[in-house]
């Protein structure tokens, strides 16, 4: 039917056509227009009826190539995504769920790790530590261990010989040493171990000053009758701080040395806790090793009940001088004047101190201080533990953990330290994340002795460390004061690192504050603090604050005169 009607409709397009060229043919324009318009029309109808319909793909397009490849990659997903579509998002969900299960194992290993760290921490035995399947933590220090090897150090040998002080570091130095180089080195040529650094990252003369000062209240022989003593209790009253103490403790050391007499520390306030055993409660030597030898404070103190002793002055004690002599007396000049060649590595308000005229007691307590905190105790060395992982340890165990991968270490298996862990790497510090700074924030009642500034400024020079040290994120913040702990939310690209313990808030006094925490605490998180910041490598402080002045002055004679201080006082120094 459909063939009949196509040649029906052509015999009556041919008679109108027809009709209509006999109508025209008077005219030759005519009779061209005419013969193009049917020829237009036979193509029409050939391509039209004859061939059949020309159809485009609808998905080549004539669209940008930008436009097309999008399209392109669209329809092949929708195409592939047609047969396929629920197997790909299973596979996507699965792939989310693995990632979510992975990171849970991992964090669910580095709590484990942590946890098992925290068991060690307060153990002292070492068959506990040996049977520990734990790798070891490489932010804690072996206390005990230490203590052995600074014991020797800190004292001569069975048979008199001088300690051994060489450049050969720690468990090296002690167990492969030669000993008849120590035997018959001179004495005067060796250098104390506890300073670190070249000459030109410590104050002038530091480690001569403290081999002067160690072999002065180190006597041979503390029952030689010419020895004279200086027996004095530690500062302890009401609004002395443990910097005030420090401070006082440093003048009656130069005056024992001027007077050629051994300083004897006796009472000491901060350590009468029960934190301290034995005979280290209410003595410095709860913390720090102990000032001079035991024979001569045993010595010392027999001197004590001898009235005759008191008559000739063979013992003083502190009451013998006056607060002025202390306080602000003459510091030794036997080596010169050495403060006058300090670096000016100290910035106020974007300018460097190169003079003052305080350099002398400055370089001098800085020194006093070196020595009376030369070497920790195991007490102290616990509480640096404890207060690093707390801060450090679940990156410590996430670091450990990364470098181990996958290994599992078998239970009741123990690995024998090779000889350069044991005697060349056991020198090396504990890890904390580098570089760091340190900030001490003193603000509240100190208003009355000081201009304090705002935790904002004290930020704006770690801003400026920042801008020449980039790598820089960490900073460890001391502060009594909770406001300032509030505020670090505030600064979300640093990490701020802090011991647990509460602060005061409002205008609390100082002594109300630490008699609120109790002696032992009000005395422990301080000093560590404290320690913390003379091994950062930055430091951010105030120096009117007597506690900043002596974080410098360690920082200054423990190697790092050169990584400068920075200071938010402008109205003074100390």
């Amino acid at each position: 039917m459909e063939g009949s009607n196509g040649h029906s409709s052509s015999k009556s397009l041919e008679r109108v056509l027809s009709r209509k060229a006999m109508q025209a043919g008077s005219s030759a324009p005519c009779k061209i227009w005419v013969t193009g318009f049917l020829c237009g029309v036979c193509i029409m109808y050939l391509f039209g009826v004859a061939l059949p319909p020309l159809r485009v793909p609808q998905n080549r397009s004539v669209y940008t190539p930008l436009r097309r490849a999008i399209l392109w990659n669209f329809t092949l997903t929708e195409h592939y995504d047609g047969a396929a579509a629920t197997d790909a998002l299973a596979s996507a969900q699965e792939n989310i769920e693995e990632q979510k299960r992975n990171k849970h194992t991992t964090e669910a290993r580095i709590a484990q790790l942590y946890n098992a760290w925290s068991t060690l921490l307060n153990t002292t035995s070492d068959e506990v530590l040996k049977r520990s399947e734990a790798p070891p933590p490489p932010h804690l220090d072996d206390c005990r261990l230490n203590v052995e090897i600074n014991k020797r150090l800190d004292s001569y040998g069975d048979n008199g010989t001088f300690p051994q002080w060489t450049l050969w570091k720690g468990s090296l130095g002690l167990e492969l040493l030669n000993q008849k180089y120590s035997e018959n080195g001179d004495q005067y040529r060796q250098y104390p171990p506890w300073i670190v650094g070249s000459d030109e990252e410590n104050y002038p003369l530091t480690r001569l000053v403290q081999r002067d000062i160690w072999m002065h209240q180190h006597p041979s022989n503390c029952s030689d009758p010419s020895l004279r003593f200086l027996v004095a209790d530690w500062e302890r009253l009401p609004g002395f701080g443990i910097g005030a103490q420090l401070a006082g403790m440093a003048g009656l050391l130069a005056i024992a040395i001027k007077e050629r007499r051994i300083l004897v520390t006796k009472y000491y306030n901060r350590a009468d806790h029960n934190g301290c055993h034995g005979a280290s409660r209410a003595s410095w030597s709860c913390y720090f090793f102990v000032e001079t030898s035991s024979d001569c404070r045993k010595r010392a103190f027999e001197l004590m009940q001898s009235k005759a002793s008191w008559a000739d002055g063979s013992v003083k004690v502190k009451e013998n001088y006056t607060s002025k002599q202390i306080w602000v007396g003459h510091i030794p000049r036997m080596w010169g004047e050495p403060w006058k060649y300090l670096q000016p590595t100290t910035e106020i308000n974007g300018r460097l101190i190169i003079n003052h005229r305080k350099m002398d007691r400055r370089w001098w307590i800085a020194q006093a201080t070196r020595y009376l905190m030369r070497f920790p105790t195991e007490y102290m060395c616990g509480l640096l533990n404890v207060a690093r992982h707390s801060a450090f340890g679940l990156e410590a165990a996430k670091l450990v953990l990364e470098s181990i991968q996958n290994d599992t270490p078998k239970v009741g298996t123990t690995r024998t330290k090779s000889d350069i862990e044991r005697l060349v790497w056991s020198d090396h510090k504990p890890y904390i994340p580098r570089p760091l700074l340190s900030m001490h924030v003193r603000m509240g009642d100190k208003a009355c002795e000081m201009a304090v500034v705002g935790f904002e400024e004290y930020m704006e020079l770690a801003g400026n460390l920042r801008r020449r040290f980039p790598s820089l994120k960490n900073i460890w913040l001391s502060t009594e004061m909770q406001a300032i702990i509030d505020k670090t939310k505030i600064y979300s690209d640093w990490n701020f690192y802090f011991t647990n313990v509460a602060r005061q808030g409002g205008n609390m006094t100082m002594a109300l504050y630490e008699a609120s925490l109790g002696r032992e605490t009000s005395t422990n998180y301080p000093l560590v603090n404290f320690m913390m910041a003379t091994e950062a490598d930055f430091f951010i402080g105030a120096l009117g604050s007597t506690w900043c002045y002596l974080i410098d002055g360690m920082r200054n004679t423990g190697g790092k005169v050169m990584s400068g201080y920075l200071s938010v006082n402008k109205d003074r120094f100390w």
